[in-house]
């Protein structure tokens, strides 16, 4: 089970990747158009329809996308001078309580999320600019990240219960080669 968990905040995280990539490829084209528009004049403009909504729906993808691999690698910001000051039981304690509300609230975010893209299916929402992209569309990889980022949570927290620390796959290939 552990694997397959772990292929799946991977593979979300490579989705994330591809999603700032194809950011910078659209950026970049949009910028090389505009410098031969400007060298070459306005006979050769040439845009990229609506670029500006396309980069930030694959930005809102690439960051909710990212979150349960950031969490899975330690990567999130998080006050642990509190966290590291109470040790033992009463340590472990506030660990599991605060993974829990966490967990409660991603899983609510969740919820919500999928309220709003039932309601853009609905109302057949569609985004503002030169090309309607259907709302639903970008609102999905919201509401897959958002689920894999409770799902991650939950994880850490049944890790946490179990009294285990919660590795990243990182520390599990550390491990291996300090095993050879």
């Amino acid at each position: 089970m552990r694997t397959v968990l772990d292929r799946i905040y991977l593979a979300a995280g490579s989705l994330s990747a591809i999603c700032i990539l194809a950011i910078c490829a659209i950026v970049t084209m949009q910028v090389a158009f505009n410098l031969i528009t400007k060298l070459l004049g306005t006979q050769f403009a040439y845009t990229i329809p609506s670029y500006a909504d396309f980069a930030g729906f694959l930005l809102a993808a690439a960051s909710f996308l990212a979150l349960s691999y950031t969490l899975k690698h330690d990567g999130h910001i998080r006050v642990t001078l509190f966290r590291d000051m109470i040790k033992g039981p009463i340590g472990h304690l506030i660990e599991i309580v605060t993974l829990l509300i966490c967990a409660a609230g991603a899983a609510f975010m969740t919820y919500s999320m999928f309220g709003h893209l039932m309601e853009s299916i609905e109302y057949s929402d569609v985004s503002t600019g030169i090309v309607p992209i259907p709302l639903w569309i970008p609102q999905s990889a919201l509401l897959l990240g958002l689920a894999l980022f409770a799902l991650a949570l939950i994880d850490n927290t049944v890790v946490a219960i179990m009294g285990k620390k919660a590795s990243s796959p990182i520390d599990n290939i550390e491990e291996e080669h300090h095993d050879v």
